[in-house]
């Protein structure tokens, strides 16, 4: 089969998937007649990648494979298009979520103490309803609590490979940016070694999170917290 060909058999593919899908799930579209390697594959999802570069869309790999999206420049017009809002997040959710990405695993306690409030029921039930957090164990301490760390769900959300691809502490700004580019401040942690399919990307599109309205706010004991330094 010819690689231009095979380029646009993949490209249909990942257009026609909800979800992404890894070069070994694309070779299973062919026959062994076809005879189509995973040299092959990759060789088209490279050539695909390239041909993207002028293009509204962009190949991404991430934690479950290959996908095309829309270019993150090009979100002001295509949104509009959305039936329903983005969910809209509070920075005390977000300081949290920052502090199981950089201290994982880590028990919600444990997160209180370095973010010097409580981390309400809310939050916690909103980080694992999105799949962007789980409980991967238990400390040995009295009462056993649960061990939180970030999942494949939440690296694919946010567009990594793996937890490498983390930002590193001394650049991310004050948490402050957060309605620019939504970026977050981290006191520093210790080194992180990566648990088995638990990864986090902090980096957040504005147009995917917002902060939550007031109302929200006033029922969320957490929305009100000091910005934490370094």
């Amino acid at each position: 089969m010819k690689i231009e060909q095979l380029k646009n058999i993949i490209e249909a593919a990942l257009l026609a998937s909800a979800v992404p899908l890894k070069a070994e799930k694309l070779q299973e579209l062919f026959t062994e007649d076809e005879e189509v390697s995973s040299d092959d594959i990759l060789k088209a999802l490279n050539i695909l990648g390239e041909n993207c570069a002028e293009r509204s869309i962009e190949l991404k790999e991430v934690r479950s494979g290959f996908r095309l999206q829309v270019k993150q420049n090009y979100t002001e017009w295509v949104s509009k298009l959305w039936q329903e809002r983005p969910s809209k997040y509070s920075r005390a959710l977000l300081e949290t979520l920052a502090l199981v990405a950089y201290r994982q695993p880590i028990t919600r306690s444990e997160v209180e103490q370095v973010r010097g409030v409580s981390v309400s029921s809310h939050i916690m039930k909103t980080l694992l309803e999105r799949n962007w957090v789980k409980v991967v164990g238990h400390r040995d301490v009295p009462g056993k609590p649960g061990l939180y760390a970030t999942t494949k769900e939440f690296l694919d959300y946010f567009n990594l490979k793996n937890l490498s691809e983390l930002p590193p502490l001394s650049e991310i700004r004050d948490i402050d940016s957060i309605n620019a580019e939504l970026e977050f401040e981290m006191p520093a942690a210790d080194p992180i070694t990566e648990p088995d399919d638990n990864h986090i990307k902090l980096s957040i599109d504005i147009d995917d999170s917002e902060e939550i309205s007031e109302s929200d706010e006033a029922n969320d004991s957490d929305s009100s917290v000091e910005v934490l330094e370094a």
